[in-house]
């Protein structure tokens, strides 16, 4: 399947999706677009996409549905609701959720969509808006291989690592190690900043320092330097952040996996909640630190 001149819907324009469709339309696909605020579709719309007033009627015609929302609750009206895509779309058509979601629920999407004839992939991605505005995304995804093929050229449009990691769910479940695995090494690299402050050091100075040793990561790098130019904007909601790893800790209780830093994470960004940094970018964790509020 060829992305120029394939007819697709977008579901989703807010920070990552808006870039992610707009490689699409640069690639020369024709796309119809849905967001629940229509003015975060602008910029796609004067460069081409299309608008429709519902989930529903952004599909018809689409062979390939690509959705990018916030929750598992904006997923399951998407594809269930009554402006539901499942029903609405053709068939033979594959929906693919870039959303980080419940594993459990890609497979109940999957289940549903196959029964009418049309297929699903679970495909979120890890990259945060760097990653999206540089079609540098990792993407991973769940579902069977056929559709998986003939999605992967439109992967490739908006990201750089491409895996299918198994059947319905997997791509979920691997974000979820994914979403892990940040948790640490942001939690680290603030409590590093937050050390060296404290002895007198000045942080930028250790960051060329550490960066490029062993403690080096993406969010060292990435993050830190955010976090000292007091920019606390979102390239990925803190929100959003605190939504994966509560489902990320509701899988692990439910494959009685014990993961003491994944639950003392959940607890960092609930008070991150609490305080009022929700809207703000991860890196606003390094704001719960300096400001004693822990």
């Amino acid at each position: 399947m060829n992305v120029n001149e394939s007819q697709i819907a977008f579901i989703g324009t807010g920070v990552m999706g808006t870039s992610m469709a707009g490689h699409l339309l640069k690639a020369g696909a024709k796309i119809t677009v849905y967001n629940r605020t229509k003015e975060k579709t602008k910029t796609l719309i004067e460069s081409g996409a299309a608008w429709a007033d519902t989930p529903a009627a952004a599909v018809k015609g689409a062979s390939v549905v690509f959705t990018m929302v916030g929750y598992p609750a904006d997923v399951e009206e998407i594809y269930f609701g009554k402006n539901g895509i499942i029903n609405a779309a053709a068939a033979g058509t594959i929906l693919v959720d870039f959303t980080t979601s419940d594993p459990e629920l890609s497979i109940r999407i999957a289940e549903e969509a196959l029964s009418q004839g049309k297929f699903s992939l679970d495909a979120p991605v890890s990259g945060g808006d760097l990653g999206a505005r540089n079609a540098s995304l990792a993407i991973m995804v769940g579902g069977d291989q056929q559709s998986f093929d003939k999605v992967i050229p439109f992967f490739q449009t908006v990201g750089k690592t491409v895996i299918l990691q198994g059947g319905p769910g997997a791509g979920q479940h691997t974000k979820m190690a994914n979403q892990i695995a940040i948790a640490g090494s942001l939690c680290g690299a603030v409590e590093a900043v937050i050390y060296a402050e404290s002895a007198g050091l000045d942080p930028k100075r250790v960051l060329d320092s550490i960066g490029g040793g062993a403690a080096q990561s993406w969010q060292l790098l990435n993050m830190v330097p955010r976090m000292l130019d007091g920019n606390f904007d979102p390239g990925f909601y803190s929100k959003h952040f605190l939504k994966d790893l509560r489902i990320a800790l509701n899988s692990a209780r439910s494959m009685k996996v014990k993961l003491p830093m994944l639950e003392m994470a959940e607890h960092l960004f609930e008070l991150m909640s609490d305080k009022g940094f929700a809207e703000k970018g991860t890196q606003a964790l390094y704001l719960l630190y300096r400001n004693g509020l822990l």
